[in-house]
């Protein structure tokens, strides 16, 4: 595997999945990984990767920013607390000064959304319809990542 092939694996994995940088290099290590090769050669690719990356984020194939403002608004849709979301973003590599701006920004143009996804959370989970003591309907939300005011409001 040369630096070519390892361009166009980049490239084949982003045409599929959205991703982070820190994301993209890991993902680049399994692949060298599993091509079994000697150490040299795996260590010249490893090598390699730093420059993929670079002439990725040159062409705009990958951009934190807007990783991190896509995945904000696609996970709040799904029903995923600030919590949940904001650590997510912190295992795939994101800073936490770039998810606090991204944050802002989309607070600023999604007023009620953390309610909004505690009431799909609590339709998706089905805990208004469920036989659960209150107890557990806040807890099972409370390990979701809501805050106790948010559960009492939506729960009570």
């Amino acid at each position: 595997m040369n630096q070519k092939k390892l361009l166009k694996f980049a490239i084949d994995y982003l045409s599929k999945y959205d991703s982070s940088k820190k994301n993209l290099v890991n993902v680049l290590k399994r692949k060298i990984n599993r091509l079994g090769l000697d150490g040299i050669e795996k260590i010249n690719l490893i090598k390699l990767i730093d420059i993929t990356i670079l002439k990725l984020e040159k062409n705009n194939f990958i951009d934190d920013n807007r990783y991190c403002n896509s995945k904000i608004s696609q996970l709040s849709r799904s029903g995923k607390s600030k919590n949940y979301i904001f650590n997510y973003l912190i295992t795939k590599g994101i800073d936490k000064t770039n998810i606090q701006n991204n944050f802002k920004i989309f607070e600023e143009n999604n007023n009620n959304w953390e309610m909004n996804s505690a009431a799909h959370f609590i339709k998706k989970k089905r805990l208004l319809s469920s036989n659960y003591s209150y107890e557990k309907k806040l807890s099972k939300m409370a390990r979701a990542g809501f805050s106790y005011d948010i559960c009492k409001k939506l729960l009570g």
